[in-house]
């Protein structure tokens, strides 16, 4: 499931960490959160919907690995960012 413009454009204004910053990882991680969130819901649909599984499994992954990335650079934006999406418990 991919995200249109709109949403794509408020997830942006929402993390960004200045003006013209469009693609940090904080970014990066707010977009994976919300395609994980609408696959996930497709998938409770659609049961047998494996490759879109697989999908979502190499989403979380991706999302994983950038936050391990936000987490070695600064602890304080990393449980900023954590709280702000409201993911890991």
């Amino acid at each position: 499931m991919s995200l249109n413009t709109e949403e794509k454009q408020s997830l942006i204004n929402d993390h960004q960490a200045h003006p013209t910053d469009t693609g940090s990882a904080e970014i990066q991680v707010a977009m994976l959160t919300k395609r994980i969130s609408k696959l996930s819901e497709h998938l409770q649909n659609n049961i047998h919907d494996f490759s879109s599984r697989q999908g979502l499994l190499k989403m979380i992954g991706q999302r994983k690995r950038l936050l391990n990335y936000v987490k070695e650079k600064s602890e304080k934006r990393y449980t900023k960012l954590i709280g702000k999406l409201s993911i890991r418990g």
